[in-house]
């Protein structure tokens, strides 16, 4: 039997490089959600995500990302996993 968790990260980085970072974690594919912070904790962007969602279907939400970094300076990306464990 598996149990699903849920596992949340913060990242704080600056808005160069922003959308990089979410390339990079949604290639990791066990994202849940991404949501994209200002440095006072606002939620300027937020995404969930699917097994499902792949190249095409994500590039309106990278540009959209992109158009985020660049009015930020400094954010924070939270990011909520699923964290699948086997137990017996």
């Amino acid at each position: 039997m598996s149990d699903q968790k849920t596992k949340t990260e913060v990242f704080s980085i600056n808005g160069e490089e922003l959308v990089s970072t979410v390339k990079k974690l949604v290639h990791e594919g066990n994202i849940r959600r991404i949501a994209i912070e200002n440095k006072d904790g606002k939620t300027l962007l937020e995404v969930p995500l699917t097994l499902g969602v792949v190249g095409a279907l994500l590039l309106p939400t990278l540009a959209a990302i992109g158009a985020v970094a660049a009015i930020v300076t400094e954010c924070r990306i939270v990011v909520e996993r699923t964290d699948v464990t086997s137990s017996k």
